[in-house]
Order: structure tokens, then sequence, then C-alpha cells
């Protein structure tokens, strides 16, 4: 089968499009016939090795899953003997290491029926970014009708579901993006916008309920002064890519669990683990028309290596979908 493969951390130009052997499914494992795969702030942060810290776990010499992409949308091949809730035929969407190829082989509990109302390529934008926003506001969070919710990075893949979401849990929605995405989050249910390139909301004075950080650009002191005395700090990865770093968005990370002894304030971070649960409630909120995926360009296969350089250096807006 034909995949998008990485022998060594680098930039796009470690990534090669080529033959590699098609996968076997194990006996929980689903093989899945790759029809579209997005990308996400996960792709290039394991391209790059970035934070260097990471490769403990990636990799220390190059990246342990070789094959890139992360979720994905296609029809299930064949599956294995202790799967239940797939059958070969199926239309399904989840997350899997190895995304970026004709065929994947996924854990049976990260795969789940595809939404009914949405292409291939719409269902491939919603796994991992979607379900970040779900895990983050509805699970660490606890957003509730009446609070008031900002989102860091809100026309980003995330963010543009966070948003979404926290109207949807009934929050009066501050979104953070640039000048050209001002109208994007307003389309999305944002009351209130900042535009960044303009202004700092860590300085602006107000204080909000809920802050949802995605982008990892402000200090812990900052993003605290925007919370109210009893607020929720969420922090999550992301941000950008700026040349390579020892500690990136972990170093926030190990600056809140440092002052969280220490506030009335809850200081939090996003472990956004996928679970089927949650791919069936991303998929009800999908089929209602709560949450809609923002796509904002495709790329074939042959070229996942433009459009993980696009996400990476040109601030996407939304989504980037690689079809299959």
């Amino acid at each position: 089968m034909k995949a998008v493969v990485q022998d060594r951390y680098g930039s796009v130009d470690a990534l090669e499009f080529r033959d590699v052997a098609t996968p076997v499914p194990g006996d929980d494992e689903v093989l899945v016939r790759v029809r579209a795969a997005s990308v996400n702030a996960y792709d290039w942060h394991l391209m790059h090795g970035d934070p260097k810290i990471a490769r403990l776990v990636l990799g220390v010499s190059g990246p342990k899953a070789r094959i890139r992409g992360r979720d994905f949308a296609g029809r299930v091949e064949a599956v294995g003997r202790e799967v239940v809730g797939c059958a070969p035929g199926d239309e399904v969407f989840g997350e899997a290491d190895g995304a970026f190829a004709e065929f994947v082989c996924a854990k049976g509990s990260m795969v789940g029926p595809k939404p009914a109302n949405l292409t291939f390529e719409q269902a491939a934008a919603m796994p991992l970014a979607a379900n970040t926003a779900l895990v983050g506001l509805r699970d660490v969070a606890g957003v509730r009708r009446g609070q008031t919710v900002l989102v860091n990075g809100a026309s980003g893949g995330v963010g543009t579901f966070a948003v979404q979401l926290a109207r949807a849990y009934g929050a009066e929605v501050t979104a953070v993006c640039s000048t050209r995405n001002v109208d994007l989050v307003r389309s999305l249910g944002a009351a209130h916008v900042v535009d960044y390139t303009r202004e700092d909301f860590t300085r602006a004075g107000r204080r909000y309920d809920v802050v949802l950080d995605l982008v990892g650009n402000h200090s812990l002191t900052g993003l605290r002064r925007a919370l109210t005395p009893t607020g929720t700090l969420v922090l999550s990865g992301g941000g950008v890519y700026e040349g390579g770093s020892v500690l990136g968005p972990m170093g926030l990370f190990f600056k809140r669990r440092l002052a969280a002894p220490f506030t009335r304030r809850r200081l939090r971070e996003l472990p956004a683990e996928q679970t089927r649960a949650n791919l069936a409630t991303l998929r009800e909120l999908a089929e209602s028309g709560t949450i809609a995926p923002v796509v904002e360009r495709t790329y074939p296969l042959s070229e996942a290596a433009e459009a993980i350089r696009y996400v990476q250096v040109e601030h996407a807006r939304a989504k980037v979908v690689v079809t299959v």
C-alpha cells in the first residue's frame, strides 16, 4: 500500500510517500481502508520530535510510529476476533497512528460508526480535535450554562469545535484569533472576539470562568490573571513550531503542577484520551447539528507532506484534510 513514512526526525523533507506492507489486524484491531485523514499539531510535533523531552516516549533516534497521520474515516476491511460492533463494509471514523496511508489498523475501542450526515472528509476532521475539545470542556472544566468561557486558539482545529461545544453547553464564549478569522469564529457561536494582533486578553482586565488554552503562548501568570477567583484553566498542547525546544508546552504544565496547590483557581491539564463512548457522543453531536467540522483545504495523500507544512507554517484555520 502507499503511505507517508518517516524514518528520522526533521522537517517535511523527512517524509516519504512510498510503498509499505499492508498492516494485518490483531485480535483486538480493525483494518480500515482509509478514505480521508486529517492533519493535527500532533503530526508536526511528532515529525520534528518536538519537544525533545518527548522523544523518550516517541523514540530516541526516530519515531517509533513511522507512518504519519492520526485520525481517519473510511470503510472496515477486516476485524479481529475480539472486536465487537464493527463488521466489514461499515463506514467508520476513529484514531490510530498511521492514518496517512491506504489502510490503517486501529484498536476496536478507538473506532466508531461514522456520522451519517458527514462526508468522509468531514468525519476525518473530528476524532482527535473534537474529542480534545469535548474532554477539555465537558470533563475537565465541567462547563455549564451561564458561565463565561475563553478559547485561546479558537480558529484552529480544536478551537473551532471548542467554540461550538461551549456555546452548546450554554456558556458565553469569547474567541481569541487573528483578524482574518474573526468572522469564522463568530459564525461558530462566539459572542465576543479578541484579535490577538491588537489585544492581549491576559492584560485586558476581563475575567472568565474557564480559559481553554490551546496555544501555550502566554505565561501561567498571565493565564491565571484572566480567570475569576474560582475559575478553571485548562492547558493543552498544540501551539506553533519555532525551531524546536526541550520542554515546549510541557514547561507550562510543570509550572501548573507547582502552582496548583497554592491557588483557589483550578489549574488543569487536558488528557484527551479517545474512547468509543466519546466517538459515539461526537457522532450524536454531529448528526444533531450541534457541531459541524470546518474544513479549510484538502490535499491528496501524495501531498500529505505539504498539508502538514501548511498547518505548521501558514496557521491554517480549522481543519486540513488528506484524501485517499
